[in-house]
């Protein structure tokens, strides 16, 4: 990767000049992507940061306090998990999502009705609404206790190697109690990747590509003898 940094004062029309370049460049055909920097932080709905987004492959916001990403096309967020350098997540939203499990924020039932919030994958509802089975809480404090208990991330592949159709039926078995997070074959692999801490779910076919090549690879080096191999890599 080439790069190339725009500085001057404030206002000089560094942002300006930016997106002409950007503009430019993705013209010609290159794939290019933009970093600003803000020693003030970043307003969400940043105009400059959208107007970058026109023109770059991806955007990243950075400063002393905050960074972030911004890709202007869809992104799944299993994809996004390995750049979070984080215990826990909290999604907001994201009712499709079948690979975790979720909390309803219910005081009433929809007009709609429950199907759509996919029930089978709850491990709480938090409001005053009851769904039989389902552990009814308005205390922060006792919604934590159980999403910490209860939490989990399946690697959304849907390989259908544990036999179930998809994570999400999985992680309605978990939910339920009539499965376990090591009934996904994805994380319990023999070739055990993970970026930043993450594990990286791999399909059986992957996994076997990628432990079959290891193994071969290592067999010719000195010292090589059968057992557990951990290999650092920088990505």
């Amino acid at each position: 990767m080439k790069a190339v940094s725009i500085v001057g004062p404030k206002k000089a029309g560094k942002t300006t000049l930016g997106l002409a370049l950007c503009a430019e460049l993705k013209q010609r055909g290159i794939r290019v992507s933009a970093a600003k920097h803000s020693s003030h932080g970043f307003d969400r709905q940043d105009t400059d940061t959208a107007r970058y987004a026109e023109h770059c492959t991806g955007v990243l916001g950075f400063g002393p306090n905050e960074a972030f990403a911004l890709w202007p096309k869809v992104r799944p967020l299993a994809d996004l998990l390995p750049l979070m350098d984080a215990e826990f997540m909290v999604v907001e939203g994201g009712k499709y999502l079948g690979w975790m499990p979720r909390v309803l924020v219910l005081d009433e039932e929809p007009a709609e009705g429950l199907d759509w919030l996919s029930p089978e994958l709850a491990v709480a509802v938090y409001g005053k609404y009851e769904i039989p089975g389902i552990p009814t809480t308005d205390d922060p404090a006792e919604l934590a206790d159980i999403v910490l208990e209860r939490g989990f991330v399946l690697p959304a592949l849907d390989c259908e190697a544990c036999g179930r159709e998809s994570c999400k039926a999985l992680a309605a078995e978990i939910v339920s109690g009539q499965a376990s997070v090591n009934d996904c074959v994805s994380l319990e692999s023999a070739a055990e990747i993970s970026i930043n801490g993450t594990p990286l779910g791999t399909n059986p076919f992957v996994e076997k590509m990628i432990a079959a090549t290891v193994r071969g690879m290592l067999s010719t080096l000195k010292g090589f003898a059968p057992g557990k191999a951990e290999i650092k890599v920088d990505v």
